[in-house]
């Protein structure tokens, strides 16, 4: 056999496996209501059984399941071109940065879990308004995260890791406030752990550096951010 191609590394990892596309369509006719993460009480009766919500079942199921997903195909339809090329250059960052691809690619695994988790919250109407208003929150103060980000990219001599670090500490509350009734302590962990990475001050310090190996990784994240703002993504 020929040897294998080399190319830039990835944050995937094939160990994780696959899961064939046709698993992800939600289940025919399911459609869950406004409100908290779980389902208006069924009425009560004498049956036991009157107690079960298969709207739940397959709302946890979903979740569960897509959490869970590995190929790259698959996080496709939650994640486009643009963002996964963001994603790829931020396993890069944070490799460079900690000199641990497992790590690394934890990371960025925890990221695309939450990502889909909060997608199927909103495709099954989970949230309710007060929830929707802080997820608006969430997604200006994501939008001036990402411009300031790109701002201290393309101005020179103007980066304050303090200024972007509380950014990032205040978009992972505000997720976080967001996620409180609908998602376990296990993916709250996931978004501490995401955020938190990436608001690390000697991480932001090195990244800005002038001259760095992290430059070339920065100038594309910024691209890449540029792309989604002006496609009204972020």
């Amino acid at each position: 056999m020929g040897r294998a191609r080399r190319g830039r590394k990835s944050w995937w990892d094939p160990s994780w496996g696959t899961f064939p596309p046709a698993v992800l369509q939600p289940p025919s006719g399911c459609k869950a209501g406004r409100g908290g993460s779980e389902a208006p009480a069924e009425p009560r009766s004498s049956a036991k059984m009157e107690a079960f919500s298969s709207r739940n079942l397959a709302l946890q199921a979903e979740k569960k399941l897509l959490s869970r997903m590995a190929s790259k195909s698959t996080v496709a339809m939650f994640i486009d071109e643009t963002s996964g090329a963001v994603l790829d250059e931020l396993y890069r960052i944070s490799k460079e940065h900690t000199q641990d691809r497992v790590a690394s690619q934890k990371v960025i695994k925890d990221l695309v879990k939450v990502a889909v988790k909060v997608s199927v919250l909103f495709r099954n109407n989970r949230f309710s308004e007060a929830e929707l208003a802080v997820a608006e929150d969430f997604k200006r103060k994501l939008r001036q995260g990402a411009m300031t980000a790109v701002s201290f990219h393309q101005v020179a001599f103007t980066f304050e890791q303090a200024v972007l670090g509380r950014l990032l500490e205040e978009c992972r509350d505000l997720l976080l406030r967001l996620v409180e009734k609908h998602l376990t302590p296990k993916s709250h962990g996931r978004i501490r752990h995401v955020f938190d990475h990436f608001a690390d001050a000697e991480l932001l310090g090195r990244l800005y550096s002038p001259g760095s190996p992290f430059e070339p990784h920065l100038e594309r994240v910024c691209q890449g951010l540029n792309q989604l703002m002006d496609q009204g993504k972020l």
